[in-house]
Order: C-alpha cells, then sequence, then structure tokens
C-alpha cells in the first residue's frame, strides 16, 4: 500500500462516504422513475461494464463462480428491492442510520446458523441501537413507517446474506469481480422482469439530466469503484478496520440527507440515529491485543 497513492484509511472513509451518499442518490432518481426500473437501470448497467472482466476469466474460474452468485444475487434482488422501496418511503436520513442495524444483526444470524457465539459486548449494543431505532422511528410516537419497516427488512436480509456469502465462497477460487458482474445480472434482469409484470409495466425512461448523472453516479461510483475499494483496501489493512470505518457510512449518510435534500430529522431522530451508529461503531472497533490474546471460555 506504500506504493499506492492512497492510503487504505482514506479509501475506506470514502467509500463509506459514497455509500452514504447513495441513500439521497436514489431518492433523486425516484422522484423520475419507479423502483424496479431504477434497480434494473444501475445493475444491467454495472453488468455490461463489467463484461468484457467476465469474458477474460478461465472456465473454472466461471462455473465456481456461477455456483455462488445465483443464490447470492437472489439475495441482493431482494434486498436492493427493500432498500429502495424503503428509501422511496422514508427519509434518507433514516435508511441510512437504520441499514446499519446489519452490523448488530449479523452475529445473531451467525450464531443461529454456523453455532458461533457472538461476543458479549453485541447484547449492551443491541440495547443501545433497539433504543435509538426506537427514536429515530415512528415508534416513539407509537407507530412506525413503512418506509422504516422496509429498511429494517433490508438490514436483516443484509445480515442473512452476509452469512450465505461467507458460506458459499469460502475457500473457494472465485473472482470477486466476476461475481458482481453475474450478481448484477441477476439483480438488473429481476428487477426488469418485476416491472414489466407490473399493471402498467414500465414507463419510458426519462430524459432528465439530473436522473442520468444520478444513476451514473450509483454505477460507477457506489457500486463499481466501491466494490474495487474494498479489495485493495482489504489487502493492505486489517478486517476490523475496514468494518470500523465502513461503520461511518450513516453518518455520512445523515449529512448528505441534510446538506443536499434538505432534509431536518429533529432532534430526536439525530441522538436515535447517532445512538445507531455509535452501537455499530463501538461492535466493529478492534479489541485490545490484551483482550484479543485472552483465552475464550467454551
Amino acid at each position: 500500500m506504500s506504493r499506492t497513492i492512497l492510503p487504505a484509511e482514506l479509501v475506506l472513509l470514502l467509500t463509506a462516504a459514497i455509500w452514504g451518499s447513495s441513500y439521497s442518490v436514489v431518492k433523486t432518481t425516484l422522484a423520475y422513475y419507479p423502483v424496479a426500473g431504477v434497480i434494473a437501470i444501475r445493475f444491467l448497467l454495472t453488468a455490461l461494464l463489467l463484461a468484457p472482466h467476465w469474458l477474460r476469466l478461465p472456465g473454472t474460474q466461471k462455473r465456481a463462480t456461477l455456483t455462488a452468485a445465483v443464490p447470492t444475487g437472489l439475495g441482493l434482488l431482494a434486498i436492493f428491492f427493500a432498500e429502495t422501496a424503503g428509501v422511496a418511503r422514508t427519509s434518507a436520513g433514516n435508511a441510512a442510520f437504520l441499514v446499519s442495524l446489519c452490523l448488530l444483526l449479523t452475529p445473531p444470524v451467525e450464531w443461529l446458523w454456523f453455532r458461533k457465539r457472538p461476543a458479549a459486548k453485541l447484547w449492551l449494543a443491541a440495547i443501545v441501537s433497539l433504543l435509538g431505532t426506537w427514536l429515530l422511528t415512528g415508534l416513539a410516537g407509537g407507530s412506525l413507517g413503512q418506509g422504516d419497516a422496509l429498511m429494517l427488512l433490508a438490514a436483516l436480509l443484509r445480515a442473512f446474506h452476509a452469512c450465505l456469502t461467507t458460506r458459499l465462497i469460502a475457500g473457494k477460487r472465485i473472482d470477486s469481480m466476476g461475481l458482481t458482474a453475474i450478481q448484477a445480472v441477476i439483480v438488473g434482469g429481476g428487477a426488469l422482469s418485476i416491472g414489466f409484470c407490473q399493471p402498467d409495466g414500465l414507463p419510458a425512461l426519462p430524459h432528465a439530466t439530473a436522473f442520468w448523472v444520478a444513476i451514473g453516479f450509483l454505477t460507477v461510483f457506489c457500486t463499481l469503484f466501491a466494490f474495487w475499494a474494498m479489495n485493495r483496501a482489504l489487502a493492505g489493512t486489517s478486517p476490523s478496520k475496514v468494518a470500523l470505518l465502513l461503520g461511518s457510512e450513516p453518518l455520512w449518510g445523515a449529512l448528505f440527507a441534510a446538506l443536499w435534500l434538505g432534509e431536518d430529522l429533529g432532534s430526536r431522530g439525530w441522538v436515535g440515529g447517532l445512538m445507531v451508529a455509535g452501537a455499530a461503531l463501538w461492535l466493529a472497533w478492534p479489541a485490545s491485543p490484551r483482550r484479543a490474546a485472552a483465552p475464550q471460555s467454551a
């Protein structure tokens, strides 16, 4: 990494900022086009840009990649429908904070699936996060918005998807960009099919420049660059630091929502959102060397 222009930590912070901004950008595209159409355009463009890389892969690697890409691609289709539909029905700031619950939901899912008992601090983080969610969403007022419920569903789906991906790709010769290419085909093609199956189908493509600029940003930066940056950073820093720096995503998301869309979460929303993000960051914070070296009880 010393031979590269930017250090891994700076690349990860840039990735977190880009992903955080994606909720506001998605909300912009949804002002012009339906959920299924936005997902289809974004991921089919991604697949098109990655097609040359896929074609260069050897046959054995393609076959290995396909076995993991199909189920994980279908999982991503469900995740992006829940996320995009949720962003359409709630604020971008709420969406950014709520999706970070994935970091807290993944350890319990791992416990149920892999019998991997989560760390003790998860339970305290979960309590803080649940209180933050109660303040951030309409639960504190006695109701839960449809968009917030969809974002909670997306966070849970992300947790299951992370475990599924680990199960399918661990120890196998799977090309990460090739995997992204096939997943993009599945997500984009699935969204296009769902869009055309709706009673009114999909409308004609919008001509607004703002729409296509937003789509270009989602495709090039939030998908292609983000995956490249993640792989590049993992080669030069620890997974714990990756999780910690990417955990700043919801804070960037709320900041972009306030500056770009002029959203106002209110004092209760900001307190709740910071509790959710803080719990996720604390959970991702690497243990001290002394604690990490301590023997684990059975």
